[in-house]
């Protein structure tokens, strides 16, 4: 075994070069994955989110899917690719009136590990469905939502989700939903390519967003209505906030899930991006909402005076705020990594070479995760470090592409980091190899002379 040598202090380690390929990323063969052995009895459902792609992956995540397969379903052409993208062209020159395939994936879970509740939920916050004939920028009656049932058990529980998550998305401002939900009539499966094709192609197009609105739990409202006396308190003054880009937290005086919200989130702030609290449902003078406020908590992102973002309600769910912020935050690159486990290829990505004294802070909230004086040099072409900060990272194990790895992910906003090896130098015997790309470094401010 060919072995590479990393030097640490004047002290020589020895690391193999099969650890230096699975160091933080996906260069194990998607061929070499080990699919979980399926359960006696299973349970399926067909669910269009727009391209398969991204699909596949959102709903694989879910604990409890034992297998997701792309395909083609409910339209009245060949069950193909090529078919499919012929149809919509011939559709939009008017040309044929048929109906065509909806991009699907074919999901199949354990009900005694989940429930097909469970399931379209996952399946309702992963994508927009309020968007019609597309999904972000693939447009076209292929990239329709839709929910294909096999039952009528399954068909009444699409239209009970369905009109739960309406009020939600009604209460954040958002559009009717459009998703279709209908009995399966045909499935085709997809070809051989497209299955598995974000681990087959790490780097690939994944296209979902979601609409950053939280499925209510059950029971439990996370918002209170906006009191009508609201509009007599003061606005706030836009001359003492940050025209470029600004966090407003609008708020009700009798309302738990603004103090909840003040006491988990608001308290600990330490995101760079500057945020104020108001009564009055209105923003500041010459700055403009896109909507009426419906209900409180309400955060909106505001950029050069304009609203472009909302996030409503809050019920504790944390990691989805910071996923919410994160993607008005980061760059499609750093959303990869962040937020669908992708990794940055060795020797690119930021503060490789950072040796400043000073603090690595999770981007999007803040919070410190490493200090530089416990970076070293791996030779592996990524950040590493021996020791991060007290409860700065949290470890989860990812058994992705065929190998067992301790995955770490920011405490504060649950975003992935890389992963963490036995192989690293004294003290602590560890390496935690992290993407430089979704790291923000801090220097210590130097102090001046004679202070």
């Amino acid at each position: 075994m060919i072995s590479q040598t990393l030097v640490f202090n004047g002290i020589t380690f020895a690391l193999a070069a099969a650890l230096l390929v699975g160091a933080c990323g996906d260069a194990t063969s998607a061929a070499q994955a080990v699919k979980p052995k399926m359960p006696a009895v299973t349970e399926s459902i067909v669910l269009g989110m727009g391209c398969f792609w991204g699909a596949e992956k959102r709903m694989a995540a879910l604990p409890g899917v034992v297998d997701v397969e792309s395909g083609y379903a409910n339209g009245e052409v060949d069950g193909t690719y090529e078919a499919v993208l012929a149809q919509e062209k011939l559709r939009q020159w008017g040309r044929s009136a048929k109906r065509n395939h909806a991009e699907v994936v074919k999901v199949t879970f354990d009900p005694a590990k989940t429930d097909l509740e469970k399931v379209l939920i996952q399946f309702w916050e992963s994508h927009d469905p309020t968007q019609g004939d597309r999904q972000g920028n693939d447009v076209g009656s292929n990239y329709r939502s839709a929910v294909y049932t096999q039952n009528d058990v399954q068909q009444a529980l699409a239209l009970k989700t369905r009109d739960v998550y309406q009020k939600a998305l009604q209460a954040a401002g958002r559009g009717a939903i459009t998703t279709e939900i209908a009995p399966l009539q045909k499935y085709y499966s997809a070809e051989e390519y497209h299955q598995d094709y974000l681990v087959k192609n790490p780097n690939g197009y994944c296209g979902l967003g979601g609409t950053g609105v939280k499925y209510p739990q059950a029971g439990v409202a996370a918002t209170t209505p906006m009191p009508a006396a609201a509009a007599q308190a003061p606005r706030l003054d836009a001359a003492k906030l940050d025209f470029q880009r600004q966090l407003i937290v609008f708020e009700a005086e009798d309302c738990a899930y603004c103090r909840k919200f003040k006491a988990e989130v608001l308290d600990r702030w330490q995101s760079p991006v500057a945020i104020a609290r108001t009564l009055n449902p209105q923003p500041p003078v010459g700055w403009t909402l896109e909507k009426a406020l419906f209900a409180t908590p309400t955060i909106v992102l505001f950029e050069k005076g304009k609203e472009v973002s909302r996030y409503t309600g809050y019920n504790g769910d944390q990691e989805r705020f910071w996923k919410w912020l994160g993607f008005h935050l980061l760059t499609p690159a750093q959303q990869k990594i962040a937020f669908e486990q992708g990794t940055e290829y060795p020797g690119t990505g930021s503060h490789l070479d950072e040796k400043r004294p000073g603090t690595f802070v999770d981007p999007i909230t803040g919070a410190a995760l490493f200090r530089s004086d416990t970076k070293f040099d791996s030779g592996t072409g990524w950040p590493s470090f021996f020791n991060p900060l007290p409860g700065a990272l949290t470890e989860h194990v990812d058994v992705s592409h065929g190998m067992r790895r301790v995955e770490v992910r920011s405490a504060s906003s649950g975003i992935h980091l890389g992963h963490v090896f036995d192989d690293g130098p004294p003290p602590t015997g560890k390496r935690y190899c992290i993407n430089g790309n979704v790291l923000k470094f801090v220097p210590d401010q130097v102090k001046q002379a004679g202070k």
